[in-house]
Parts: C-alpha cells; sequence; structure tokens
C-alpha cells in the first residue's frame, strides 16, 4: 500500500523556521518525483516545490522562492521541506505527493499531475 505520511508543522512566529518531513512507502521511492503543496480553506491547492528523482532537480513557485528548500533522502525514503523566514502567508495544510517521475511533465507542480497524497500537516503562523 502506497503511503505517504507529513509530519513536521505547527504553530510559529513570523520569521521562524520550520521543517516538514514526507515519509514514503510502499512503492519504489527512487522512481517517483515528490511535490509539496499546500491549501488554506476556500482556496485551490498550490503547488509550492518539487523535486526530482534522478538528479535531484529542485523547483520552486516564486511564492517560496529563496525561502523554501526542498531535499530528499532516497535511502531513507523521505522528501524535506526546510521552511525559513515565515510569513503568516504560508499558513496552510501542507501536503507531500508523489508520481512516476517518468509521467511527470518537467517541473510540474500541477497537483493533477500526482498519483498519491499524504493527510497533510498543518502550518501555522502568527503574526
Amino acid at each position: 500500500e502506497v503511503q505517504l505520511v507529513e509530519s513536521g508543522g505547527g504553530l510559529v512566529q513570523a520569521g521562524g523556521s520550520l521543517r516538514l518531513s514526507c515519509a514514503a512507502s510502499g512503492f519504489t521511492f527512487d522512481d517517483y518525483a515528490i511535490g509539496w503543496f499546500r491549501q488554506t480553506p476556500g482556496k485551490v491547492r498550490e503547488g509550492i516545490s518539487g523535486i526530482n528523482n534522478s538528479d535531484g532537480t529542485t523547483y520552486y513557485a516564486d511564492s517560496v522562492k529563496g525561502r523554501f528548500a526542498i531535499s530528499r533522502d532516497n535511502a531513507e525514503s523521505t522528501v524535506y521541506l526546510q521552511m525559513n523566514s515565515l510569513i503568516p502567508e504560508d499558513t496552510a495544510l501542507y501536503f507531500c505527493a508523489a508520481t512516476p517521475a517518468l509521467r511527470l511533465t518537467r517541473r510540474s507542480l500541477a497537483a493533477w499531475e500526482y498519483d498519491h497524497w499524504g493527510q497533510g500537516t498543518q502550518v501555522t503562523v502568527s503574526s
């Protein structure tokens, strides 16, 4: 069974940092691209960062570029999202998602392209 489990969310003051983790199981992790998405009530799920499987190419939405960093540990089947300089607008439920890398449009953060999703971890940034 494919599973993605996010952790590391919480409450942080503006300007602070959090590191999210996404632990994967049930599929060949090395063959999959992983993305991070976030969603607030009433809004469309936003793709914010992704990482390729083979060469580790990373990509970011403009809203987080320069503040967030994605990385992966294939040996541990885990992807991380380091979030720095957090602002209240970063408050959301954060999800990781996986999809076969060969099927993913290059650098895509379109939610519909990702097959498997975790349950999410809440991030709240206070002003």
